[in-house]
């Protein structure tokens, strides 16, 4: 452990008690000069026990060390859990009302590398390792990944479907909850419950001919009763055939954008996935008979 640690351990420690006398534990920290004589903590704040480990898997792991928690890498937070041997008085509000006799209390201290350095005290049962702390948006990505989000169910246009330059084109797709929402999971470890609802945002289409068309909602199905109309919701009007295209079509991808809302764990945020379905468009010209 470095200095610095050392001097983070020490400030946080000495806001729970007085001076205590005479302890030993395997390494001392307290004040920026602590008396330490052969492994014995003499006249300090605190003598903590430090060894828990630094390397403590992501979840579900066993004690001692990083895990999982920064919002950009999920892995890039690490942790350490320094065990206090000297425990503080058993109605100070660091036991959160638990039994000191029953419990052993470890100093938590975390790092990405940058500026979210979250610390604090863990109560855990006398004898067992302290619990790597569940990452709620963790839990959310969790939860997506149980839904089996795919690309849009596209309806119209279809590949069996023969089009026309100048004539337009409306497309839409089939609502479900894997292809286009709402669609709800849940997701839980160490107590910590997130809820996850996810649903499309928005479908770009790529025509195949450079045009790219953004629809902000599932499109309008098309009835013979709307005639040359073009579609109010979404819509594209081929100014060329497919003829000179790869197999004679051009082909249209349909992006979709899921919008995942989550809350949990004292927590709420927000995430994104992106699914894609493709189709082969056939567009041709009306052929007049004289």
């Amino acid at each position: 452990m470095d200095r610095s640690r050392s001097s983070l351990l020490t400030r946080r420690l000495t806001l729970l008690s007085g001076a205590l006398v005479l302890a030993t534990a395997s390494t001392a920290y307290a004040d920026d000069d602590p008396k330490v004589d052969a492994g014995k903590c003499h006249v300090v704040e605190f003598c903590v026990s430090v060894g828990v480990g630094d390397d403590t898997p992501s979840s579900g792991g066993q004690a001692g060390g990083s895990q999982g928690g920064s919002e950009d890498n999920p892995s890039k937070v690490k942790c350490t859990y320094t065990k206090v041997d000297q425990k503080p008085p058993a109605d100070h509000p660091v036991w959160k009302g638990k039994d000191p006799k029953k419990n052993d209390l470890y100093f938590r201290s975390c790092s990405d590398g940058g500026q979210n350095n979250p610390d604090g005290f863990v109560v855990v049962p006398t004898g067992q390792p302290p619990a790597p702390q569940v990452d709620p948006q963790e839990l959310a990505q969790r939860a997506v990944d149980s839904m089996t989000l795919l690309g849009p169910a596209i309806a119209s246009p279809r590949a069996a479907g023969r089009y026309t330059v100048g004539v337009p084109m409306w497309m839409w797709v089939n609502q479900s909850a894997t292809t286009y929402g709402p669609n709800t999971a849940t997701a839980s470890a160490g107590g910590v419950t997130v809820t996850a609802t996810a649903k499309v945002s928005k479908i770009v289409w790529s025509m195949g001919d450079g045009a790219s068309v953004t629809c902000n909602g599932p499109g309008t199905s098309y009835t013979s009763s709307e005639g040359m109309a073009q579609s109010p919701t979404c819509g594209h009007v081929y100014s060329n055939t497919s003829a000179g295209a790869q197999n004679g079509k051009f082909p249209v991808t349909a992006t979709s954008t899921w919008t995942i809302n989550w809350q949990g764990g004292g927590q709420a945020g927000q995430l994104t996935e992106v699914r894609q379905t493709n189709v082969q468009v056939a567009v041709g010209e009306v052929q007049v008979v004289r």
